[in-house]
């Protein structure tokens, strides 16, 4: 589930309409084993916490350290993803930090000059994640970020990233380092698109970057998932076909098979196809999507070749809500480990097909955007002979999340804090079945069980009870949400964090306060019942009355 983003279907949210339950079953606690030096207390009775911002305060230089603060005065970025939930954080983050930052030019995708500054404005400036900024630039604020966000129109998706030759020559003489957080994320993707965006998209702002004159750094942001590997450990090594990726896999061949069955198909089934070939061309190299399968690929561009440019990837799993910036519980889209969480409501099904101690590495994104200025920071004066990896994890740690410890504290809040105040069905622990068979037969059981009920009480023998439409519907939606997540519910590698450790520990004190990635420091329990879970439940709300 990445990471960076992976991203359920889009098709999660009409399923999640209301919720239910009551209060005063509370499971017993997983963090009572632990000691985590950042220790939150919770109790049985929690309330959730109100949406606060940190304290708006300027960023102190510090004499030791590696400079993060004085390395990003005056620097100007190019930004691809800038309008993502990584990317805004981002962005976010970095005027935050330091008011006297350059430029960050931001690829947009726009017809024109006048629909990129509207899609800027939109998706950026009006954003109710910069209320910080906000509040300290006061009146001055939309002037403040006109001057520091400039749209640039293009797209990753296309040669030359679809930058006009003039736009391109003045921008190339400004940019000191590059950011690539653009991606397609979407499981089942179409592979022809994944490939063009995920594995051709780097190779494209490869060659952009080497017409940059003062470019200090190139970073990519893929996918603690990009090996494809679910046992053992996961090395922070860059990926190189015919090293640690096969010599039988021909990118140039995995575009043209693509190409060719776009041009073949046409229609709605033009993308089943497209969707089914991603999968087949993922599975037969050892990878379980083509997300992950084309991140790799992209990984192994930029390795070939990146020449004698300093690169960095970052590799973050799940990406989720953030932790404390700017503020707790920020998050866009429904996501990640979203659509399990609320299917166990009123009229959704309390079942999951995967292993309840499966590991489930999450992330906080601002944790991941801290991290990425930290290794620019550290990068940026051209010390990368080779490529440099660093996971951006949480299962590394001495006692790593399980997925069923997130359903439990998902049942937990969702018992004392419905999303209806109306609701009065009694919430079910989530069941976790061994086989997609198992899973079947339950949910539609479920599903008959809650149609029957819906039939004013008539009493009516289980076996002779059809679904309807509708039924059979929910019954499809919930297998196909089942196999799309499968890979990740029987995860049990754990991701080394060598590099990521090394780097925190060359921090000052005062940059791990300001700049804090320290996954081990997270009480799991405070941070889903207490931040992640209300977050989650208000970007629902935002996108029903959206």
């Amino acid at each position: 589930m990445a990471t960076t983003n992976l991203i359920a279907t889009s098709n999660a949210v009409r399923f999640f309409s209301s919720f239910s339950g009551k209060p005063n079953y509370f499971l017993s606690r997983r963090l009572s084993q632990t000691t985590h030096r950042c220790r939150v207390q919770t109790s049985c009775c929690y309330r959730e916490m109100p949406l606060k911002a940190v304290k708006p305060v300027v960023m102190p230089e510090t004499s030791d350290g590696i400079g993060i603060v004085r390395f990003l005065r005056g620097k100007s970025y190019f930004v691809t993803g800038a309008t993502g939930f990584l990317g805004k954080v981002l962005i976010e983050k970095l005027l935050r930090a330091s008011p006297e930052i350059g430029k960050i030019f931001i690829l947009l995708k726009s017809k024109d000059e006048e629909s990129a500054n509207k899609r800027l404005y939109d998706e950026i400036i009006s954003s109710d994640l910069f209320k910080l900024l906000k509040q300290m630039h006061g009146s001055s604020y939309e002037a403040f970020m006109k001057n520091k966000l400039i749209p640039v129109i293009g797209d990753i998706g296309e040669e030359n990233l679809g930058i006009d030759s003039e736009t391109a020559d003045k921008i190339s003489d400004e940019i000191d380092v590059i950011i690539n957080s653009a991606g397609r994320t979407t499981f089942d993707d179409r592979y022809d698109a994944a490939l063009s965006v995920n594995a051709l998209g780097p190779d494209r702002l490869l060659s952009f970057a080497k017409e940059c004159k003062k470019l200090k750094l190139f970073l990519h942001v893929s996918t603690a998932f990009v090996t494809g590997k679910r046992e053992g450990t996961v090395l922070e090594t860059p990926l190189c076909i015919g090293k640690n990726i096969t010599s039988e896999l021909k990118i140039e061949n995995e575009v043209k098979l693509a190409s060719e069955a776009a041009r073949k198909f046409h229609g709605s089934e033009k993308s089943k196809k497209l969707k089914e070939l991603g999968y087949e061309r993922a599975q037969s190299y050892g990878w379980e999507k083509a997300y992950t399968f084309t991140k790799a690929m992209g990984e192994s561009i930029i390795y070939s070749k990146r020449g004698d440019m300093p690169v960095v990837i970052i590799r973050p799993s799940c990406i989720e809500s953030s932790y404390k910036e700017p503020f707790p519980g920020w998050l866009q889209g429904i996501r990640m480990t979203a659509p399990l969480i609320l299917g166990n409501g009123k009229d959704q099904i309390p079942d999951l097909l995967g292993d309840y101690q499966s590991s489930c590495d999450v992330i906080p994104v601002d944790m991941v955007a801290n991290a990425i200025i930290s290794v620019m920071a550290k990068h940026s004066c051209g010390n990368v002979p080779e490529v440099k990896v660093y996971n951006i994890t949480s299962t590394s740690h001495a006692h790593p999340l399980r997925m069923g410890e997130i359903m439990d504290f998902s049942y937990q809040h969702l018992c004392d804090s419905p999303l209806t105040e109306t609701t009065t069905k009694v919430l079910e622990r989530m069941k976790f079945h061994s086989s997609l068979e198992e899973f079947t037969s339950s949910v539609s059981k479920a599903i008959r069980k809650q149609e029957r009920a819906m039939k004013n009480g008539e009493e009516e023998a289980e076996s002779h009870t059809t679904l309807s439409m509708k039924g059979k519907k929910k019954l499809k939606y919930f297998v196909s949400l089942a196999k799309t997540y499968q890979p990740y519910m029987f995860f049990q590698a754990r991701f080394d964090e060598t590099n990521t450790r090394s780097l925190r520990h060359e921090l000052s004190m005062e940059e791990r306060q300001m700049f804090d990635f320290d996954g081990s420091c997270i009480d799991w329990e405070h941070y889903f019942i207490n931040i992640h879970l209300p977050g989650l439940k208000r970007e629902l709300f935002r996108q029903r009355s959206s």
